[in-house]
């Protein structure tokens, strides 16, 4: 410059300078009302507020020049054909993507709201109480966000007769009871419906059927028998008593099972004599009549051999004994029964058929027989506590066993 000073006179050096000094403010001037011709506006981007200075006329153009892309579920307060105006204000939030599965089945989401309680309320999507999901209310919405829900379904269960509802969002029964603090023996006593194992489904009843298992002890009379013994010193006809009989008692002891308090079952599981009975003895007569001879006058012919017997003796005509026996019952249907007697007749396929049990040594086996209050039947089983003047007769059920009894019987064998 100093050089340049030196080459020009001193009155064209200040016209220069004078120029200068014109052009810097010139252009000074200019930048200053280029800037202060510019519309400033406030831009919110995801809550995050800064002040913008533009010569931009629409907001789209605006947007471009910030390098924003408006996506289509993306929130902005105006349309990007708006005209920009000094002090406006301009909210824009980019929207968050959220996956929802509910039941297993997942769907995408778009949201711009904050928060997962606004996000439910924007897609009109609620929960029960009892649900189970993986958001706590409040959670603010991030990117990605992943929203769980197993909804909750109702299951009936039948404790012991007993109903209620409970709401479950699945898992097994197991489960479901120990949700339900619903108690069962687990050495598989009390039973349960469906298996502990097995899924629960909507509107699916579990039944837990409480077992109980008691022993009832009950004395019962057992009657005497009557021991008939001949005496040839009465006469044919007569009867004499010559001990009284005298019952004894049995203790029996049965194992009962009931199913929610009431009885299902009853098996004799053990027999003791407390007293043995004293069987009444009764001699009968068996005194042979007296015959009396005809005497024939012979002649002298040789006597035929019709008049060889000078006499005849009577016969009884009765076809068999007579017994006076304790009778009990019993069943082909009882646990552990085979159904098959000892002469092998199959009571489960024949379970009307008339059938007794008898000690062999008092009534021989397939005799046929005439019970007092049972009827005809068949001496075609035994059994470990028929023992002498005993018998036990087969009745089709359980129930028709109990209702029988133990009885004193009369028995005549009839063969």
């Amino acid at each position: 410059m100093r050089m340049f000073s030196k080459l020009m006179p001193a009155s064209t050096l200040k016209l220069v300078i004078s120029c200068v000094g014109v052009l810097a403010l010139v252009l000074l001037s200019g930048f200053t009302l280029f800037e202060a011709t510019k519309a400033e506006v406030v831009f919110i981007e995801d809550g995050k507020e800064k002040t913008v200075k533009t010569h931009k006329n629409t907001i789209g153009e605006l947007l471009a020049d910030l390098d924003i892309n408006v996506g289509e579920h993306d929130h902005l307060s105006h349309n990007i054909d708006d005209s920009i105006k000094n002090g406006m204000e301009i909210n824009y939030i980019k929207a968050k993507q959220v996956f929802v599965t509910i039941d297993g089945e997942q769907k995408e989401y778009y949201t711009t709201a904050a928060t997962i309680d606004e996000f439910l309320k924007e897609n009109k999507l609620s929960f029960q109480e009892q649900d189970d999901v993986s958001y706590t209310k409040g959670d603010a919405i991030e990117d990605g966000l992943h929203i769980t829900v197993n909804q909750a379904f109702q299951i009936t269960i039948n404790d012991g007769g007993k109903e209620k509802r409970i709401w479950t969002t699945g898992g097994t029964v197991a489960d479901l009871l120990e949700k339900a603090k619903v108690e069962y023996a687990k050495d598989s006593a009390d039973k349960v419906k469906p298996a502990l194992d097995e899924k629960v489904m909507e509107n699916m009843t579990v039944t837990v059927v409480r077992v109980e298992k008691e022993k009832d002890s009950v004395m019962e009379k057992l009657a005497f028998s009557t021991e008939k013994k001949e005496d040839s010193s009465l006469a044919q006809g007569e009867t004499r008593v010559l001990s009284e009989g005298k019952d004894g008692k049995v203790k029996k002891v049965y194992e009962i099972i009931k199913e929610n308090g009431k009885e299902v079952s009853r098996e004799l599981i053990n027999e003791e004599i407390i007293e043995e009975s004293k069987n009444r003895v009764v001699a009968i007569g068996a005194k042979e009549p007296k015959q009396e001879q005809n005497l024939v006058t012979l002649s002298n012919k040789k006597p035929t051999s019709d008049n060889n017997d000078a006499s005849s003796s009577e016969t009884n005509t009765d076809t068999g004994k007579t017994f006076t026996m304790t009778a009990s019952a019993y069943t082909s249907t009882c646990n552990g029964c085979s159904g098959l007697t000892a002469t092998g007749i199959n009571l489960k396929a024949n379970p009307n058929m008339k059938v007794i049990a008898v000690d062999p040594s008092v009534i021989p086996l397939g005799s046929k027989v005439r019970v007092e209050g049972y009827g005809e039947a068949i001496a075609s089983d035994t059994g470990g506590h028929i023992v002498g003047n005993r018998i036990d007769v087969h009745v089709p059920s359980k129930q028709a066993a109990y209702s029988w009894g133990v009885k004193t019987v009369t028995v005549k064998i009839l063969n």
